[in-house]
């Protein structure tokens, strides 16, 4: 499909404003404090994965409610001493998968944490039952902020990162979050959330300027809630005022650790105005990759491994 959205010079200067609630920074502090009355309680279990050249973990950890989440912990084989680490978080509909499918963060000599999608993934269930029956995660509970699916998600990424704090394979000092998609849009809003974050990885992300993103996006996730809207009307008001306590636009607004992102100009998923959406109102320093060519899969293989070539000029806390 050709390009649907608006043109590159329109989208470098794209800046819409903010429907911020008025009680949005009040809402994820009540939310931490909440979480943090659990201990993280964190559990590092050495896995057997078969390879010669890295070690692999099951670390647990306690993330929203105290529930049990699930990550990978892929290091290095034969280094010592603290490792800087990529904390990753994992698109949509999938979970932390197998290890095997993570092997490039540790190959370039970092410590790489993989967190399990709660309810996505198939190790981390979300005991919290479904909204009214929605099957998709997008929209249960999307009723309520404090039901909202993603308060869960988010919460737990950012316990995530708390978590890593303790394994003594990892510097503290040194984390990087990010991921794609789905997975970009959860560490632009744990870069705000914490800001002892290092630095963010944010490709093709979702999660960010709701209004335009379900009024414009072809595919699910996001025309999921518009879907809803349109079966439910009476709902739609909620619903869309929900979404702005989840909205990525906002969080960039709190964010200051350096950060790349990147967007796809022929994105039918993530269109690319609701990525420039968030870049633009990004606090911290800032670069932006555009794959003109591509949909959703954006750089793919190759932009990650650009990425661990350029992740020392991040932990250095510079933009690159």
């Amino acid at each position: 499909m050709p390009e649907f959205d608006l043109p590159i010079e329109a989208l470098r200067t794209y800046r819409p404003p903010r429907d911020e609630p008025p009680d949005f920074d009040l809402f994820w502090k009540q939310t931490l404090a909440d979480a943090r009355r659990h201990d993280v309680n964190v559990r590092c279990v050495p896995v057997d994965s078969g390879l010669a050249t890295v070690d692999t973990f099951d670390v647990t950890f306690a993330g929203y409610g105290g529930h049990p989440v699930h990550a990978w912990l892929i290091v290095p084989r034969n280094r010592t001493g603290r490792l800087p680490c990529y904390v990753q978080y994992v698109g949509y509909g999938g979970g932390r998968g197998h290890v095997t499918e993570h092997l490039l963060w540790a190959s370039a000599g970092y410590a790489h944490l993989v967190m399990d999608a709660r309810g996505q993934g198939a190790d981390t269930p979300d005991p919290v039952p479904a909204d009214g029956g929605e099957p998709a995660h997008v929209t249960r509970g999307s009723q309520d902020p404090a039901t909202y699916y993603y308060r869960r998600l988010f919460t737990d990424a950012v316990r995530c990162v708390e978590a890593a704090r303790t394994l003594d394979r990892i510097d503290p000092a040194g984390i990087v979050v990010g991921g794609v998609s789905q997975g970009g849009g959860i560490g632009l809003a744990v870069a705000a959330l914490d800001p002892a974050v290092t630095a963010l990885l944010c490709d093709v992300p979702f999660l960010c300027h709701w209004p335009r993103a379900v009024r414009l996006a072809l595919r699910p996730p996001y025309a999921d809630v518009a879907d809803l809207c349109a079966r439910l009307r009476h709902r739609a008001e909620a619903v869309l005022n929900t979404l702005r306590y989840f909205d990525g636009l906002h969080f960039a607004a709190r964010a200051t650790a350096p950060a790349v992102f990147s967007a796809a100009l022929r994105d039918q998923t993530c269109p690319p105005s609701t990525v420039f959406a968030a870049y633009n109102h990004y606090a911290g320093p800032k670069h932006m990759i555009v794959f003109p060519f591509n949909d959703h899969e954006g750089g793919g293989a190759p932009h990650a491994h650009w990425q661990t070539r350029h992740f020392a000029t991040l932990l250095a806390g510079s933009a690159i």
